[in-house]
């Protein structure tokens, strides 16, 4: 029997400990990565995550001697140059501040596309040549537009998973495509046994609020429509419910403090309306007269002071001329 070497033993221990003490387990694959942005991202992450990069057997080992349930379900997602990253963070918050401190790279020949390589349709800087029938190699279909090369549609050079040979490397070059993402690739995490893929883990936050808002709006709507009374739609039933009560007193002419006035105006409305129908003339109108009465002389018994005095002196001049 082959005798296990003592650092091999060391390494399993370590890793196994770790497993047994973070939360959050993840595989991350980090082959094409330079040393130096290796070095980088492991200072930037120094305060919350943990990288321990081994052997695939020996990891492999370490999932088995672990306490936790189901770990070797992530011995299948063990790709290219398996690392594993250990961390209390939240693991989409993880994916995404792995994902923004990665960065683009040319693609070399020999190595395998990491997603479908795509060559978008557009103008480009050459001139025609020999690039056209380079392009056509690949399927590229192109055209001289104002006295330049423009590709005519987008095109899939090589698909995921796919070797780049020479000759695609050095077009792509030329087209200065960069399909290469240098970083920390995470490919899967292991939280309370549950395996999450990074197709679940790449998440748009924008798109995920708008998601759950529609969620929400979603569930209202059949609350509202089945009359399901919650917290947040009491308000709403009831008004739909005092709505739906005043749309059938109008409907059945129910008259109510609320109606009434509504009714009888729709009743006039109607009653013009058939009046328009049956050509009814307008009713005569009937002139008031109004009788004015004779206000009585009133005569008064005093006589004006005026007529008096004028009486006087008539009578003083009669009694005159008798003497």
């Amino acid at each position: 029997m082959a005798k296990v070497a003592e650092h091999k033993k060391i390494t399993v221990k370590e890793i196994t400990t770790l497993i047994d003490k973070y939360p959050i387990i993840g595989i991350v694959n980090m082959k094409n990565l330079p040393a130096k942005q290796l070095q980088t991202m492991r200072e930037q992450l120094r305060n919350t995550v943990i990288i321990r990069m081994t052997k695939k057997r020996l990891i492999k080992i370490a999932f088995e001697q672990s306490k936790k349930e189901d770990l070797t379900k992530l011995s299948e997602y063990l790709k290219g140059m398996p690392a594993l990253i250990f961390t209390n963070d939240n693991p989409f918050k993880l994916f995404a501040t792995l994902k923004k401190n990665k960065s683009t790279a040319p693609i070399k020949a020999g190595q395998v596309a990491p997603n479908n390589i795509i060559v978008k349709a557009g103008p480009t800087g050459f001139s025609p040549g020999p690039i056209i029938s380079e392009l056509a190699a690949f399927r590229i279909k192109s055209a001289v537009e104002n006295g330049k090369i423009a590709i005519k549609g987008d095109t899939v050079v090589a698909k995921e998973g796919e070797v780049v040979s020479q000759k695609l490397a050095a077009i792509l070059q030329r087209l200065k495509l960069e399909p290469m993402e240098i970083g920390l690739d995470l490919i899967a995490v292991c939280e309370n046994n549950e395996i999450i893929t990074k197709e679940v883990l790449d998440i748009n936050p924008e798109e995920y609020l708008s998601n759950i808002k529609s969620a929400a709006t979603m569930a209202i709507n059949l609350s509202i429509n089945t009359g399901y009374p919650t917290k947040e739609t009491i308000t709403l039933l009831i008004q739909k419910a005092a709505f739906d009560a005043l749309s059938l007193a109008l409907s059945q002419d129910i008259l109510t403090d609320e109606t009434v006035k509504t009714i009888i105006a729709k009743v006039e409305g109607q009653a013009k309306c058939l009046k328009l129908q049956l050509n009814i003339p307008d009713a005569p109108q009937v002139e008031k007269k109004t009788k004015e009465k004779k206000q009585p002389k009133v005569e008064t018994k005093e006589e004006p002071q005026k007529v008096k005095e004028e009486k006087k002196e008539e009578l003083k001049e009669n009694n005159e001329s008798k003497s």
